[in-house]
């Protein structure tokens, strides 16, 4: 986990990668750091939309995002083994 992001709802987290998530087409989105292509993701059993995956950056500043995972804060569950 990088740092703390803003989501569609509310707060949410980087992630360089992600189990049992399902992506769907890429589009190009204007977000709070700029135009960037983004697809959104789903959780592969309940098909709930989670966030979604950066697949191209149009900012140099905003590179490091790319192939990297949004997950909203409101969809994480914790589960026993987290610290």
């Amino acid at each position: 986990v990088f740092q703390s992001f803003q989501g569609s709802q509310g707060r949410a987290y980087l992630f360089n990668s992600v189990v049992n998530v399902g992506c769907g087409p890429a589009e190009e989105r204007v977000l709070l750091t700029g135009l960037h292509a983004v697809a959104d993701i789903y959780c592969e059993n309940c098909k709930t939309t989670l966030g979604w995956k950066y697949e191209h950056a149009f900012e140099s500043s905003q590179k490091y995002k790319e192939g990297k995972y949004i997950i909203e804060l409101a969809h994480m569950i914790k589960d026993n083994g987290w610290d």
